[in-house]
């Protein structure tokens, strides 16, 4: 089994009246199945609504199915008494940093959930040291998280995920406020999270451009998994892609566009230098 296992999971928003009754059932997933492995980087791609981000949700057991299972490091999140077990495993962190930060000084702010865990304090320390130098905001520690740009407190509201040393890291849309600098640093340091500590990453995004150095990605729509694979084999379905109102890289498209026009190009371009090397040797 993996970090993360879902077994045909659906979830209902219920709206109710005044007086209790049922005015709306939204079916936020339905039958969801996907297994995640220790270690891998994972995005999740969806338009707004698709149901990613409720997905995302039930990982840190912020919500339970109404029907299935879901499994995080073998826990099945719908058992009560589990809860707290689930989120030292899996952390979460959210769009907007500014809901996640509470501390007036970064240092005192990433070592608060390990404090909450009742980590001794000498374990703490180290462990905000290491989550800082991982993120690259170490020389920042002493600072308020006032002063830092967007994409410096994603990356501090990333430490203090960290430093409770999950085995794995959920980031709903991380960089959905930031301007482009600041989502180049939030995903630079979830990569480097990844690739140096093992921790498995679970990213939800609407930036293609983000995807592309993925393990595998998973395509959601109207609350079920529509399509899956490498980004490679994702993003050679242009057309099923755009049905499902998503975009593809720009370099992608390009490619799709020179095939249509009758050039020998292979689906599912990602990068400009693989275009390059494509066409220099026409």
């Amino acid at each position: 089994m993996g970090i993360v296992k879902a077994d045909n999971i659906s979830y209902q928003y219920i709206r109710r009246d005044e007086d209790d009754n049922i005015e709306d059932i939204n079916v936020a997933l339905d039958g969801v199945s996907l297994d995640v492995k220790q270690g891998q980087f994972i995005c999740v791609l969806g338009h707004n609504g698709s149901g990613k981000s409720t997905f995302a949700k039930h990982i840190n057991a912020l919500l339970t199915p109404s029907d299935g299972t879901l499994f995080v490091d073998g826990i099945d999140i719908s058992k009560e008494e589990s809860v707290m077990d689930v989120r030292q495993r899996a952390g979460m962190v959210f769009q907007n940093p500014d809901n996640q930060i509470i501390a007036s000084i970064v240092e005192e702010d990433v070592g608060f959930g390990p404090e909450n865990m009742g980590v001794p304090t000498d374990e703490i320390w180290q462990r905000v040291i290491r989550s800082l130098k991982a993120v690259g905001m170490w020389e920042y520690r002493d600072h308020s998280p006032n002063k830092l740009s967007g994409g410096q407190k994603q990356r501090v509201a990333i430490a203090g995920v960290m430093a409770m040393e999950p085995k794995c890291i959920v980031a709903d849309e991380p960089t959905a406020m930031l301007d482009p600098i600041g989502r180049g640093e939030v995903i630079d340091a979830l990569h480097q999270l990844n690739r140096e500590k093992g921790v498995t990453i679970i990213l939800i995004t609407h930036y293609m451009e983000e995807v592309v150095d993925a393990d595998k990605v998973f395509v959601m729509h109207k609350g079920k998994v529509a399509l899956e694979g490498t980004p490679k084999e994702v993003f050679s379905r242009v057309d099923e892609l755009r049905a499902l109102q998503l975009d593809v890289p720009q370099i992608t498209l390009l490619a799709h566009k020179l095939k249509e026009a009758g050039l020998d190009i292979p689906d599912g371009v990602l990068s400009r230098e693989e275009l390059t090397n494509v066409l220099n040797s026409r």
